[in-house]
């Protein structure tokens, strides 16, 4: 049986766990041929060995050369789903100028190289769909201790909008999604490096929860999956709010 996605290519960052993983997961199994890259050769190789469908590279998405030259030898992709990020905890006097620009290295700039790589081979095929992982700690939502990660993916918001309105009507869509807290392994890593009482912290992010819990990678996915068929063809410029009512 044909899945939404046969025979479409999908392009996905950060793929080697989380949300880049179930969502390169996901896209296979609509019948994507999905190229999943990560900076983590071992994670790719676990993710590879799960699912005969899905080729990895190894990408760096904080050198637009590496990008230039990936996608130049891969030729023209249908989905481009940008997942890989980096999330700074502090206010504005936590983030010095070294943190600031590895925060927009990884989070902006990397997704405008890759939009600007994958573009003219969408755009010579006259279809495409972009994706863009943003947040609702962004224009949507002002969260304590995300300073960085939140001026970040508001530009994310900007670039999917901008890029949107550019090609609309040359059969690009672009789109960004803005999850709320989701359980992924970077977040329990960043949960471990605070120290302390973890219990005590993981209570206090699912208490700010409305449905009181945690989404889940596999949620967002869903709607990676959506954004990338055929279905969401009259969808294009918006920010996907998927949160659990957080944002309310």
């Amino acid at each position: 049986m044909s899945g939404r996605l046969q025979g479409k290519r999908c392009l996905i960052t950060a793929a080697g766990a989380g949300i880049g993983r179930e969502s390169a997961l996901a896209c296979a199994s609509e019948g994507a041929r999905v190229l999943a890259t990560d900076i983590d050769a071992q994670a790719l190789a676990a993710l590879a060995a799960e699912c005969e469908a899905i080729e990895t590279h190894l990408l760096d998405v904080t050198r637009p050369a590496d990008i230039d030259a990936f996608v130049s030898a891969q030729g023209a992709f249908d989905v481009l789903f940008n997942c890989a990020g980096y999330v700074h905890q502090g206010s504005i006097l936590d983030c010095d100028a070294e943190a600031w620009r590895r925060s927009f290295a990884i989070n902006v700039d990397g997704m405008y190289a890759l939009c600007r790589a994958v573009l003219p081979g969408m755009l010579a095929q006259g279809r495409g769909s972009i994706i863009n992982m943003s947040s609702v700690a962004s224009s949507i939502k002002g969260v304590p201790n995300r300073f960085a990660y939140s001026t970040t993916k508001a530009a994310v918001i900007g670039l999917s909008k901008a890029i949107a309105a550019d090609f609309v009507t040359r059969g690009v869509r672009c789109n960004a999604i803005c999850p709320g807290t989701i359980k992924t392994p970077s977040l329990s890593e960043r949960v471990a490096a605070l120290g302390g009482d973890q219990d005590a912290v993981w209570k206090g992010f699912i208490e700010r929860q409305p449905m009181g819990r945690l989404g889940e990678p596999k949620e967002i996915a869903a709607l990676v999956v959506y954004l990338a068929s055929d279905e969401s063809s009259f969808t294009t410029g918006q920010t996907h709010i998927i949160d659990g009512g957080w944002s309310n």
